[in-house]
């Protein structure tokens, strides 16, 4: 019998562990701190072992550090928590795979990667499925109706439908700086900040320092800053040295790109920040196609939580605002095309600087080009955006969508647009 627990909130990642523990001897699923992983992962186990790094003698971490085989339970599936604590666990487990070939033996989940991967000295190809997972999108917290589905889109299915609540721009901006930590969904609103706030705190005064490594904790809060600021957009790394760095020579340039490369990849491996690739597969002329890529929190209470946004200041400041409600988008649209098998991109023109904010390519192929406006003024403006890059295309996209905030019905337009509401989406 899993060990399911108490109040549990179905993710939409339980469909795939379901079937990834059928096919395959483990998985490995990743993600931030606090997205709800481990108890994700005991609604599929039947035993469980914890390796949080304790002095505690009685601790699983200690026991594994005297013989590793004294955690495993042969209890299956068994959940090994924080398994990077001790990287030859990995080594172990895709050896208890092969010894009988049978599929659901393991979850493995982890907040960070190996401090030192060395250690490992198998792939796990195979054998262990690496899943990402991620913060709660809007669908899974129950604050989209989900009357839309991104399937739809892909299936040209016409939509006319009004939601029950019309967002507002106060409903908004607290479930940006709520965020989709499973924990903050019993916060009285006037506390949705803290839980960010002390994930960065936690950040800055332990895990930039994974592994082993010490790294500078105020050049890294500047960073996070500069990162924050620049949220949503293609921000270069000159800009982000500049952020934290005065260097006056070339000498010291280097050194502070050095700096900036390695903290930006802690970031990445601890799974505080996600890239948005670059798309061009479509586009006719490779030449004018962008190469950077967004950088995103990977959720955007993260990012209002380093600026110490509040309601308020986000109301009072537009502009940022818009950037945040993209960052919001970006996360739940990522969460439904990963559920769908496909992958999220963006776009840039290097000649003319226009962009689509968000390309989502499924499995075979087919994609659609969604752009992200807060409020309904722009929809026009976005509309023909994505009809002049549709014409940019040598195949063409599946659908051409709006996801606005404000709004509270979702449409197609007379030129074949699509307009949706983010809290009427779903998978």
């Amino acid at each position: 019998m899993a060990l399911t627990r108490e109040n549990y909130t179905k993710r939409l990642v339980d469909d795939e562990i379901d079937e990834l523990l059928d096919l395959f001897g483990a998985i490995s699923i990743e993600g931030p701190k606090y997205c709800g992983k481990t108890w994700t992962a005991l609604n599929h186990a039947n035993s469980y072992v914890l390796l949080t790094k304790s002095n505690n003698p009685n601790s699983d971490y200690q026991k594994a550090l005297i013989n590793r085989e004294l955690i495993y339970t042969n209890l299956y599936p068994e959940l090994i928590d924080e398994w990077q604590s001790i990287e030859q666990i990995w080594d172990d487990v895709r050896t208890k795979c092969d010894e009988d070939g049978k599929s659901g033996k393991f979850i493995l989940t982890g907040s960070s990667v190996p401090a030192k991967p060395e250690n490992i000295f198998h792939s796990g190809a195979g054998r262990i499925y690496k899943l990402n997972m991620y913060t709660m999108s809007l669908f899974e917290s129950n604050d989209s109706e989900g009357l839309v589905s991104l399937l739809d889109l892909f299936n040209n299915k016409n939509v006319a439908i009004n939601l029950k609540n019309k967002p507002t721009i106060e409903i908004l901006a607290d479930l940006i700086i709520r965020g989709g930590w499973p924990a903050s969904l019993k916060y009285d609103k006037k506390n949705y900040y803290k839980l960010p706030e002390s994930y960065i705190n936690d950040v800055l005064d332990h895990d930039i320092n994974y592994d082993g490594v010490f790294r500078d904790k105020e050049k890294m809060r500047m960073l996070l800053r500069s990162l924050a600021r620049n949220e949503s957009t293609i921000v270069t790394n000159k800009k982000l040295i500049s952020d934290i760095d005065d260097y006056t020579n070339e000498e010291n340039y280097k050194v502070s790109r050095n700096t900036v490369l390695d903290y930006l990849n802690v970031l990445k491996n601890i799974h505080l920040l996600q890239d948005q690739l670059p798309y061009s597969e479509k586009i006719r002329s490779s030449v004018r196609v962008g190469k950077a890529v967004k950088r995103h929190y990977v959720d955007p209470s993260l990012a209002c939580a380093v600026l110490g946004l509040k309601q308020e200041q986000l109301i009072n400041d537009l502009e940022l605002f818009g950037f945040m409600f993209e960052s919001l988008v970006i996360r739940d649209l990522r969460i439904y095309i990963e559920y769908l098998g496909g992958h999220i991109y963006h776009f840039h023109d290097n000649n003319t600087k226009e962009e689509v904010d968000a390309i989502v390519e499924l499995r075979d192929g087919s994609y659609g080009a969604i752009e992200v406006k807060l409020g309904v003024g722009k929809i026009d403006e976005a509309s023909n955006n994505l009809l002049k890059f549709s014409k940019s295309c040598e195949i063409q996209p599946k659908f051409l969508c709006v996801i606005s905030g404000m709004i509270d019905y979702a449409y197609r337009r007379k030129d074949g647009v699509y307009v949706i509401p983010i809290t009427a989406l779903k998978p």
